[in-house]
């Protein structure tokens, strides 16, 4: 299984890193590695005492293990297992509950015995929990301890539940959970307010009696808790820096994760690099932002200072390196995001020809197409292009239960107003009522509620499209199956998804896609969506000669933005467009003031939008570049 783990180019890690190229091999290197201390330990005729993380992160590992059992009969008759954590309080058959989490994931699936397994008790009283916490290290300590602790790492850089503040030696407790570890959990509770504010946790202390102990982190998204975790100075307000001082831990990341510790981001500051385009242009932009000037005004001693020595002695003069830098990125700056009708396109970001072109906008979510690239998409209308927009999911899971009720109460006073008869639209509403007056932290919506809900998503991005220009005949509702489940927990993506985006690309025949690559989303909608049109692209292409001349260009905004060295495509709005914009993202009131999953930014989404596009401009300024209002940015993606 393939590795990047560069141990020459760790001098900046204070623990041993492992990177592998995507979470799935890292999962089955885990899973591999656990089943090989299961082995060894049935061959000694011992138990193999497991502590288990939950979460997104250990879920590819379960499923490894659940393989093993049934295809290649690993037993785990002699395996004993302690769970990190538990909300508190949490009914165990709750859907939220770490006890369901791991019968789902795991534990149905093997032949492990239920006496073998320990879960933090959600159901305790009060004056309970104290008693059963060192009942709960007592029975660890019995078993000669942990022999290996999986573990994650939240975005505060807690271990189990131990949030920041937590003690180094601290032992099973009581904790209060910290607000941005409720706000990224509020997704699997239907809201923040459902979150519990408490849970049972192994503590620090526990965790590092484990005789080996795995943590893993998966995407970008972990990146910057990461570098802090590996790279920091030991804090309690990074509960995982601790971690530093264990001889027997390693981090089993994927490349996202790593992706920001200095090897990987800055690697000319620790050895040789090969210098292909990309790292050079990443960077001078780096070092044109570390020492303060414009790309024009760096000089050789800024080179040998900062780690870039071995580039001005290869690539040099500096200065030419300068001039070629910023070339690339002034020509990435373009008023003309079709291209520009008669000019000569050979350093411009997209081709002067067709003069007039046929492009969609796919938007996974109703709003992401005005949030992430409103200013660009009123540009491609104003400037004489056919633009549609495909809508790829209803959104419905994202609208709060009261407006359902205002909206059924303004239909039924409208039909009352023109003599329409409302029995039978009083009694769904009651209906609704009752069902949201007793309603569960993320339950299944009814039907009807459901479908309100999607009509009001509906209705709000057709009102955002005709702002930007767009003729109702252009504006396309997907409705993708793999999202219609009524949970915030979606299907896996099916060939009718794949074959309704083919339909639409068909029937336009578009020059241009922009697609969302703001893979960074709470809910993994984005990197969904984005899949789907690429598997569709990559299929026509076999067919359809239209394709060749096709270029997808990814957009950003809603959640992050490019790294100024990514970006292929600037897109400069005036302060005019600027509000443009926003009246287009306002059209989405149901999204507007408090959406339902803000993810880990509390700004609304039209002050997210405006202030990344201002960052975006800034960012060239700096370089030297035009002083813009705002930049709205793109790249290109080689499918």
């Amino acid at each position: 299984m393939a590795r990047l783990n560069l141990l020459e180019s760790t001098r900046y890690e204070k623990l041993p890193v492992t990177v592998y190229p995507d979470q799935r091999s890292a999962s089955l290197a885990v899973a591999a590695r656990i089943a090989k201390l299961i082995r060894e330990k049935q061959a000694l005729g011992k138990p193999a005492v497991l502590g288990l993380a939950t979460g997104v992160t250990p879920i590819q590992v379960y499923a490894e293990l659940v393989r093993l059992h049934r295809e290649e009969g690993l037993s785990f008759a002699n395996v004993i297992t302690f769970n990190l954590d538990e909300y508190y309080p949490m009914l165990p058959e709750a859907a939220q509950s770490y006890v369901t989490f791991m019968n789902e994931h795991l534990f149905a699936h093997i032949d492990i015995s239920r006496a073998n397994i320990h879960i933090p008790d959600g159901t305790l009283a009060p004056d309970a929990v104290a008693p059963f916490c060192l009942a709960y290290e007592k029975q660890i300590e019995e078993l000669g301890g942990l022999d290996l602790q999986l573990l994650g790492i939240g975005r505060t850089g807690h271990i189990g539940f131990n949030e920041p503040g937590s003690a180094p030696n601290s032992g099973t407790r009581l904790v209060t959970l910290d607000d941005l570890t409720r706000r990224d959990a509020s997704r699997d509770f239907g809201g923040k307010q459902n979150v519990p504010v408490k849970a049972i946790t192994m503590g620090i202390g526990t965790i590092f009696k484990a005789r080996e102990i795995i943590l893993m982190a998966w995407s970008r998204k972990k990146a910057p808790i990461i570098r802090k975790a590996v790279e920091g100075e030991l804090s309690g307000e990074v509960p995982a820096t601790y971690l530093q001082l264990s001889d027997h831990v390693e981090f089993v990341l994927d490349e996202g994760a790593a992706s920001e510790l200095t090897r990987f981001d800055t690697p000319w500051l620790v050895k040789d690099c090969v210098w292909d385009n990309m790292l050079i242009k990443k960077a001078v932009i780096w070092l044109s932002c570390t020492v303060g000037k414009p790309i024009l005004k760096l000089t050789e001693e800024d080179y040998n200072s900062h780690g870039m020595a071995q580039l001005a002695v290869e690539k040099g003069p500096v200065y030419q390196i300068n001039i070629d830098i910023f070339n690339q990125v002034q020509h990435t700056i373009t008023g003309w995001p079709g291209g520009k009708p008669g000019a000569d396109d050979s350093q411009r970001p997209e081709r002067a020809e067709p003069a007039r072109k046929r492009s969609i906008v796919f938007s996974p979510h109703p709003d992401d197409d005005v949030i992430s690239m409103g200013g660009t998409f009123i540009r491609l209308v104003d400037q004489g292009h056919e633009v549609h927009v495909a809508y790829q999911t209803s959104g419905n899971t994202a609208v709060w239960d009261d407006d359902v009720l205002r909206y059924v109460e303004f239909a039924i006073d409208f039909k009352e107003s023109v003599g329409e008869d409302t029995a039978r639209l009083r009694g769904i509403y009651e209906d609704m009522r009752t069902f949201i007056e007793a309603k569960l932290p993320n339950q299944i919506d009814t039907r009807e509620i459901r479908d309100v809900k999607g009509f009001i998503r509906k209705t709000e991005a057709i009102a955002g499209a005709r702002y930007a220009g767009v003729p109702d005949s252009n504006i396309h509702f997907q409705a993708l199956p793999f999202y219609e489940t009524g949970k915030t927990k979606k299907n896996t993506v099916g060939e009718e998804d794949i074959a309704i985006t083919m339909e639409l690309l068909q029937r336009v025949r578009p020059h241009q896609v922009f697609a969302a690559g703001d893979f960074a989303d709470p809910n993994g909608t984005h990197l969904v969506c984005f899949n789907i049109i690429l598997a569709a692209l990559n299929r026509l292409k076999e067919s359809e000669d239209w394709v060749k001349d096709c270029w997808l260009w990814l957009y950003r905004g809603a959640w992050h933005e490019f790294a100024t060295h990514e970006i292929e495509m600037a897109v400069p709005l005036s302060p005019a467009e600027v509000l443009r914009k926003r009246n287009a993202i306002f059209k989405h009131q149901s999204q507007k003031d408090r959406p339902v999953f803000p993810g880990d930014d509390e700004r609304e989404f039209w002050v997210r939008a405006e202030d990344r596009n201002r960052e975006t401009a800034l960012n060239y300024d700096k370089l030297g570049m035009a002083e813009y209002a705002a930049m709205e940015a793109f790249v290109r993606y080689r499918f």
